[in-house]
């Protein structure tokens, strides 16, 4: 049996209540913005839950809201196949001490999501099996999406295979 947006959202309110600090509702995606102490539980809640059953995290995205506190947020996408439903919740994580629970216990699919936000903005998800740069090279400095990174130009390197490009052509090299 699918639930609309407005059980669901009382289902969560009912059960965890003061963890949740905002629930909204856009275009017809149910919105939860969460503390962060709570996360782990409300989305084992949303998973696991036999009338909700979000068994798909579709995404992990860090955002920076420069000069708001907190100023980074964490947005998780879960979808349910029981009633095509979407759900997002929302986690701040302070400047200071950006730090988030980690959902790969529940999602193996977070791994590379949550390194990708580490990466990019410096957010770190406690309790995460390897938590390394995943797209920056290991020397570099800083957290390239943070909206207070300074633009620099970074000449690259590109190297030309003349063998790999021969043999795709039909004639010799001249």
């Amino acid at each position: 049996m699918a639930l609309d947006n407005a059980t669901v959202r009382q289902r969560v309110l009912d059960r965890f209540g003061s963890a949740v600090l905002d629930a909204s509702e856009y275009r017809g995606d149910l919105a939860f913005r969460l503390r962060p102490e709570a996360l782990r539980e409300v989305a084992a809640f949303l998973r696991d839950d036999p009338d909700l059953q979000y068994i798909l995290l579709t995404s992990v995205t860090g955002v920076d809201y420069l000069g708001r506190e907190p100023r980074f947020e964490v947005v998780y996408h879960l979808r349910s196949f029981v009633g095509t439903h979407l759900v997002v919740l929302k986690v701040g994580a302070h400047e200071e001490h950006p730090h988030v629970p980690s959902l790969v216990p529940l999602w193996p699919t977070a791994n590379y999501q949550e390194r990708e936000a580490h990466d990019m903005f410096g957010i770190v998800f406690d309790g995460h099996p390897d938590l390394q740069r995943i797209l920056m090279p290991e020397d570099w400095d800083g957290h390239p999406q943070r909206k207070d990174q300074p633009l620099v130009y970074e000449e690259v390197a590109f190297t030309f295979n003349h063998d790999a490009i021969d043999a795709q052509k039909p004639y010799a090299r001249e």
